[in-house]
């Protein structure tokens, strides 16, 4: 998944510093992903990740908020040098940029209230209003659905908004990734939403590069591939 203003964390005179490698990052991601704090990047796997290898390349970690309308923008022009939490489907002519091997995967998964009916297939969501985040591309079924209006797709402005509005059943479910949806049923213990069976979609998750990456791209390769052949991905994400 994919999404908005932008900071750096750190700044130089212009967009670059010559030490500086720039992540992009997608606000409405959420926990564990991101951890944003006015506007800034404070933590989540994103700024471990971009820390850590940075820090192997010799290089300072900056951090941009990306909205999605704007991440080819923003790459073009160097704005930033890499975005994560990416896949090759979510991008207009992905074969324009250089796609780091498959570093872990995810879901896209519906949260439901607890007195709704389990969902198990596409054609049970029709006429059901879903919760979405703005700017991004779910699957291709679930897109063409939203497109012919058989299922509702209402963009959330965040993901307490959509939770607030699940549980006062005002949607029928929110769709999003099983990673930040368990983050934030784990702080609710009490709370009557679910995550529903059904996996809508898998996929591989990629970073992608600038054409303005001040490193080559198969350095910058290497060093992630090495992170996630340690475990260190993995342990990463499992910790938060």
């Amino acid at each position: 998944m994919r999404t908005l203003i932008t900071i750096l964390l750190i700044s130089c005179g212009g967009w670059a510093c010559a030490d500086e490698l720039r992540w992009g990052f997608a606000t409405a991601d959420g926990m564990p992903y991101v951890d944003v704090h006015e506007q800034q990047l404070r933590g989540g796997f994103i700024y471990q990740l971009g820390q850590l290898a940075s820090q192997q390349l010799g290089f300072d970690a900056a951090f941009v908020e990306t909205p999605n309308k704007r991440i080819d923008e923003f790459m073009q022009r160097g704005r930033i040098h890499v975005i994560c939490n990416s896949n090759p489907q979510w991008i207009d002519k992905p074969e324009r940029y250089h796609w780091s091997a498959p570093l872990y995967s995810e879901e896209d998964v519906l949260l439901l209230h607890s007195q709704h009916a389990p969902i198990s297939n596409l054609h049970e969501l029709h006429g059901k209003t879903v919760g979405t985040q703005l700017g991004y591309v779910y699957s291709e079924e679930l897109m063409e659905a939203f497109a012919k209006q058989q299922i509702i797709r209402q963009d959330l402005r965040d993901h307490s908004a959509g939770l607030n509005l699940l549980h006062k059943q005002r949607l029928d479910a929110i769709i999003d990734m099983r990673r930040p949806l368990r983050f934030q049923l784990a702080k609710r213990a009490d709370t009557p939403l679910r995550i529903n069976p059904w996996v809508i979609e898998r996929y591989n998750m990629h970073c992608t590069y600038s054409p303005q990456l001040p490193v080559s791209a198969e350095l910058l390769d290497r060093t992630l591939q090495e992170l996630r052949d340690k475990g260190l991905i993995e342990q990463m994400l499992n910790k938060i």
